[in-house]
């Protein structure tokens, strides 16, 4: 069996890591350069950046945060927002980006995830669904998680992984920055429709939690933010709590 992978998200605006609930109400939460250094040294697996504005102020994410996060990181290193086109995303990996993650732009434009793919290779393409619970059905949302898209989780998934996306990075809406557990439900059904890994995001608070996720959820790698910005859990006590459960993780 694969290991399991604990990933660690920065989700940054003008510069700052910020925290949130629900996508609402960030505070500042540290420099993103400083949590890179310390998330590497740790151990966590990967690290995610996600420039929460970028997106809504029509920008691409801020080539200086990458280059800063990135000179002082030895773990694969993705990024994410205002990548709406192969230039942005060229500009990203020239900054220091081994994997870039579409969102809105994949929704409007799903042509992009498999052009990214053709020339970086799947392995460098993530498309992040944020999405809600409606009706027993999951409803994918852009803009951040302002608008509607019209679309089932699931099946846009498959559509993602049909167009060439080597990762699902899924979130769900309801339990972001709530620390009451991911969504092990929506995280299944999505793992369960697909061939490629899916990172379970929204709703970590406890290793119990890590734990869920990764089997009732079936993910391939669990991504938190504040439980590790403000220290509150040890990376290699949780990988060890984990291992002790069964579950394959790199130490």
């Amino acid at each position: 069996m694969l290991a399991k992978r604990i990933i660690a998200c920065l989700d940054v605006r003008d510069g700052c890591v910020v925290k949130g609930v629900g996508f609402e109400g960030l505070q500042r939460a540290g420099d993103p350069a400083a949590l890179a250094e310390r998330y590497n040294q740790e151990g966590i697996d990967e690290l995610v950046i996600l420039d929460v504005a970028a997106t809504l102020e029509g920008r691409r994410a801020l080539a200086s945060t990458i280059r800063a996060v990135s000179t002082r990181l030895f773990i694969p290193l993705a990024v994410g927002g205002g990548i709406r086109t192969e230039a942005d995303a060229a500009a990203a990996i020239a900054s220091g980006a081994d994997k870039v993650s579409l969102n809105t732009a994949a929704l409007e434009d799903p042509s992009l995830i498999g052009a990214l793919a053709s020339r970086y290779g799947s392995q460098a393409v993530i498309v992040a669904i944020d999405a809600k619970e409606m009706n027993r059905h999951f409803a994918v949302y852009s803009h951040s998680g302002r608008r509607p898209a019209g679309r089932d989780a699931v099946e846009w998934a498959l559509e993602a992984q049909r167009l060439g996306a080597g990762e699902i990075l899924l979130t769900s809406i309801d339990r972001d920055g709530t620390r009451s557990g991911f969504d092990s439900r929506l995280t299944a059904a999505v793992s369960g429709a697909l061939n490629i890994p899916v990172i379970a995001s929204g709703g970590a608070g406890t290793f119990e939690h890590f734990a869920e996720v990764f089997t009732t959820g079936r993910a391939d790698a669990a991504l938190a933010a504040s439980v590790f910005h403000y220290s509150e859990h040890a990376v290699r006590d949780l990988k060890a709590y984990l291992i002790d459960r069964g579950i394959p993780m790199r130490m």
